[in-house]
């Protein structure tokens, strides 16, 4: 195994990698959304449909975070410790996010008095952890300083406006992911009210990749300029899809089609990460550490593999399984 060739064990646990981040980033980011449009209403009726739309799943979508941090630190430990090193911050910030919005969600139902609090917490709990995520992924985009397989900067670097930028592009994607979810999963008022919301979170979301690529070209050109999406045109299909689903999205939603609008939304966040995917490779740290370089040894992996095999199906079913018993509609709040 070489750093420009990566043995196959190395690409199959890129690969669970890559898919594990893209399934928590679609099912938490549509809870998460959901706790983000939460904060946006003072409607007791809408707020409880809400809690009813995710009530069954939001636990089990944390699920693949956890696959994400172990299959990192298991398969290229390189790639945990310069991520740890590099966002200690905002992955704190991600952790408290997530213990307030858990907290919160199953204390509001049981503690009228302090209702108020539960609800801040929820809200806030969700708008942090995915501003943390997006913040993230935007110093990513920049690249990571790193010296000896070591990160070599400060704990302050990913707070940069394009970073800044990016974690409140997330914040409003999540919550346009959130209302094609309230959408799909609900009727009556509190599908009205989420279907008025998708098209300005939609020209919200626009507006703000308008900046990020406005920044990306004054005031963070060199950085982001190491990506290779300039030297991939064929890449630029995905942010022009992304582009398209976006208006798409908003003219499903005026044609009230829950099914489509919400799949339209996926789409939105599947075309956006695959950009990243083609900006992004073969680097599992952007621009210095490679997949066949971050690898752990290869008898590890193929240690990894067997309870891979085993484990991974598992979750992937348990998750399919949840979604389809809980499929259709939420008829009433007490649900």
């Amino acid at each position: 195994m070489s750093e420009l060739h990566p043995s196959n064990l190395a690409l199959f646990w890129a690969a669970v990698i890559a898919v594990s981040i893209l399934v928590y980033v679609v099912l938490d980011g549509l809870d998460l959304g959901v706790g983000i449009l939460f904060g946006s209403t003072r409607d007791e009726g809408h707020r409880s449909q809400m809690m009813s739309t995710i009530a069954p799943f939001w636990d089990g979508n944390e699920t693949w975070l956890v696959v994400i941090g172990a299959g990192l630190f298991a398969s290229f430990p390189v790639v945990y410790v310069v991520f740890m090193g590099a966002f200690y911050v905002p992955v704190l910030l991600l952790l408290v996010g997530l213990i307030f919005r858990g907290i919160a969600f199953e204390f509001r139902y049981r503690s009228v008095r302090a209702r108020r609090l539960w609800d801040a917490g929820f809200f806030l709990g969700s708008t942090v952890v995915a501003f943390a995520q997006g913040a993230a992924v935007g110093a990513l985009m920049r690249g990571i300083p790193v010296a000896n397989e070591q990160f070599a900067g400060t704990s302050f670097d990913w707070l940069h406006p394009f970073a800044v930028l990016t974690g409140i592009g997330l914040v409003f994607g999540y919550a346009l992911l959130g209302a094609g979810w309230i959408v799909l999963k609900s009727e009556g008022a509190l599908r009205d009210w989420a279907y008025k919301r998708i098209g300005w979170l939609a020209a919200i979301v626009f507006v703000l990749l308008g900046l990020a690529f406005t920044v990306s070209l004054t005031v963070d050109a060199g950085a982001v300029a190491q990506s290779h999406l300039r030297e991939r045109a064929w890449g630029l299909i995905f942010p022009v899809a992304a582009i398209a689903t976006l208006g798409s999205a908003v003219m499903s939603a005026r044609a009230r089609r829950d099914g489509l609008t919400f799949a339209l939304t996926v789409l939105f966040v599947l075309a956006s990460y695959l950009t990243l995917g083609v900006m992004f490779w073969p680097y599992m740290v952007p621009y210095t550490i490679t997949v066949g370089k971050a690898a752990a040894p290869e008898a590890s992996l193929n240690f990894l593999f067997y309870g891979g095999v085993v484990v991974l199906p598992v979750i992937a079913l348990y998750t399919a399984g949840v979604y389809w018993v809980f499929r259709g509609k939420v008829q009433h709040e007490s649900e």
